[in-house]
């Protein structure tokens, strides 16, 4: 299962950190409504909750916005 999780925060670096979490296999800063984008792939739903969680638990994160694959 994939996943796009957008992310809007202030903090320069923001980015390079989403990079350290486990199951994240890449991310970048974007211009725009948010400031950077995290891409996902597990097994599950649950383990997407939980990685959305633990980036809202960053410092300086305003907000999330995750984006499930279908298909």
């Amino acid at each position: 299962m994939r996943a796009v999780i957008l992310v809007k925060s202030p903090k320069k670096l923001i980015a390079a950190r989403l990079r350290k979490i486990k199951s994240i296999y890449d991310s970048f800063p974007v211009s725009g409504q948010f400031d950077a984008v995290a891409f996902v792939e597990v097994s599950d739903l649950v383990k997407i909750k939980q990685i959305t969680t633990e980036i809202q638990k960053i410092s300086g994160v305003e907000r999330t916005e995750t984006m499930i694959e279908v298909q």
